[in-house]
């Protein structure tokens, strides 16, 4: 598969930008575990034109990023062409567009999924993008806006048509946001269709290695896009690579990696937030997923999404590995909710 002239082998897989998830150290984990591309979080065009700090350090990569992307999401044509321009001076491997958030926060704005109601304003914005930079061009979008309206074949031909170079699709509308199945017999429609010349990526309910594979085979996709299942389970890219190469089930993890890896994670955080406190806060959302099944877990859990200092988090990392020591963790069984 190639993004531009990017050649990213057979079936890579993608860690998809996600607001408060994909910074820094999270990147750094799943680069570990065998992500082959990454995204940071998604950068709203409006702050960029307002050159708002926080936005601009989105987008500081790292050596270890590579292949990566910077998304940007909007509704206003020029803004956006704009922030694609000061989105080209962190010089990314290529600039993605954000047609697929759902979020209330974003649609009420007339960005993300909200390009879905109207078609020709999402074109133009696309064409506009892709004539100011440089760079290669992709897109991230959904099957459409409900379950009436699901013009994702139109999008897909209307996007290539105007210089997008790849296309990932999410297997829900907007109106389902993240519940019920995602459906891939609209992305296999989409892949099969005689115009679209383009890599597809696919993406949605790819929570384990078996329905990687599964997904996969259905859809004929060009590479595969975890988002949401990869918190606190970086290792799902190893498994999901392990299980496509070699057809093996994946091995449980033991707790004492999980550990490890929280700690490494939470080192990398405090050393590049530079700021002990907000660093932690940063990764209760990946606290909370990082040990699931755990039998009479509950107060350890607890604690963990509390304490608000390097010491209190290494203390209580310390006590779980201690209490767990010998038990390894199935996700694949493990209630992930």
């Amino acid at each position: 598969m190639k993004i531009g002239n990017l050649d990213l082998g057979h079936l890579p897989l993608f860690l998809a930008p996600m607001e408060d998830v994909t910074y820094n150290s999270f990147r750094y984990m799943c680069k570990k575990y065998g992500a082959d591309v990454l995204y940071t979080e998604f950068v709203s065009s409006e702050a960029l034109i307002r050159n708002v700090r926080k936005s601009k350090e989105k987008m500081e990569l790292y050596d270890f990023d590579r292949p990566v992307a910077i998304q940007i999401y909007g509704h206003n044509i020029d803004s956006m062409v704009y922030a694609a321009k000061v989105v080209e001076e962190f010089q990314p491997d290529f600039i993605d567009i954000n047609f697929g958030c759902p979020m209330k926060k974003i649609i009420r704005h007339g960005a993300g999924a909200a390009l879905l109601k109207d078609l020709p304003k999402m074109q133009n914005m696309a064409a506009e993008i892709v004539k100011a930079v440089s760079l290669p061009v992709t897109a991230k979008t959904r099957l459409g806006w409900d379950e009436k309206d699901k013009p994702i074949i139109e999008v897909a031909e209307r996007l290539q048509d105007v210089g997008v170079v790849a296309l990932a699709i999410h297997g829900r509308t907007r109106e389902q946001l993240y519940s019920g199945a995602a459906d891939w017999s609209l992305i296999a429609k989409v892949k099969e269709n005689q115009r679209i010349s383009i890599p597809v990526i696919g993406n949605g309910d790819l929570t384990s290695a078996q329905k990687a594979k599964q997904l996969y085979e259905q859809s004929g996709v060009d590479g595969l896009m975890i988002g949401r299942p990869a918190i606190g389970r970086p290792w799902i890219f190893r498994e999901i690579k392990n299980y496509l190469d070699a057809g093996k089930l994946p091995e449980p993890v033991s707790v004492k990696e999980v550990v490890d890896n929280v700690k490494e994670q939470l080192q990398l955080n405090i050393k590049w937030k530079d700021n002990e406190r907000n660093a932690i806060l940063m990764m209760r959302r990946h606290f909370a997923k990082y040990f699931p099944g755990l039998p009479n877990f509950r107060e350890l859990k607890i604690q963990l999404l509390r304490a608000e200092t390097y010491q209190e988090v290494n203390m209580i990392l310390d006590k779980i590995s201690e209490i767990y020591f010998s038990e390894f963790i199935d996700y694949n069984n493990a209630s992930l909710k």
